[in-house]
């Protein structure tokens, strides 16, 4: 596929994509690299562009330089915005009661604690991220170990295999301590992120390390 082609697949999954509007999203794409720039409303859209653009077969890579401008002339107060995400934490099931602490600078918001799964440091980020005022967010939750070395890489081998995503034959984990690394081939950018998934939903991983060639 031409980088002409590939850059109109992705604006056409972009306005395919409900939760975005895609309006003032502008694509370049040089061998496959593709860029995206303009802005939108909020961080949750900014995540949900790279998102579908991983999507489309042939991308080998994003650099996302998409702003986000949250509407209104009055940004909102970082302590309104920390007051705001502390009980949205509180509140979330997924999220254990007081394990995640918050704070916010300008509208990027930094999260920091400890967890067991890695599950729960995802909810806690997904909870943020479509919150007014939000322009960024660091997820520095960290997850301690639970399971032995041969648990981990059975249990992400296994979701690989039933993952209907990807064709798991062409991927390989290695483990060490609480580290993943995944080598192999795959056909998308798409199954890439599937893999990873797949090996951050094993109890324990603080690290994964994606050496998964595209092609």
């Amino acid at each position: 596929m031409s980088d002409l082609d590939l850059r109109q697949s992705v604006l056409d999954e972009l306005e395919f994509e409900p939760s975005l509007n895609a309006a003032n999203i502008a694509v370049a794409v040089e061998e496959g690299i593709v860029t995206l720039t303009g802005h939108v409303p909020t961080f949750a859209e900014k995540v949900a562009a790279e998102r579908a653009t991983a999507r489309v077969r042939g991308v080998r890579g994003i650099a996302q330089e998409i702003e986000v401008r949250p509407p209104g002339k009055h940004p909102t107060a970082d302590d309104e915005i920390a007051r705001r995400i502390a009980d949205v934490l509180r509140w979330n099931t997924a999220v254990p009661k007081d394990a995640v602490k918050v704070s916010v600078s300008r509208g990027w918001v930094t999260l920091t604690g400890q967890v067991e799964w890695n599950y729960q440091r995802d909810a806690a980020e997904k909870a943020v991220r479509g919150m007014a005022g939000v322009t960024g967010l660091f997820n520095n939750i960290a997850v301690s170990p639970s399971a032995t070395v041969s648990d981990v890489r059975g249990r992400i081998e296994k979701a690989l295999a039933r993952d209907a995503e990807l064709e798991a034959a062409g991927i390989r984990v290695q483990v060490a301590q609480d580290k993943v690394t995944l080598e192999g081939r795959v056909h998308s950018l798409y199954e890439k992120r599937a893999a990873e998934r797949a090996a951050w939903a094993a109890p324990g991983v603080r690290a994964v390390e994606d050496r998964l060639i595209v092609s």
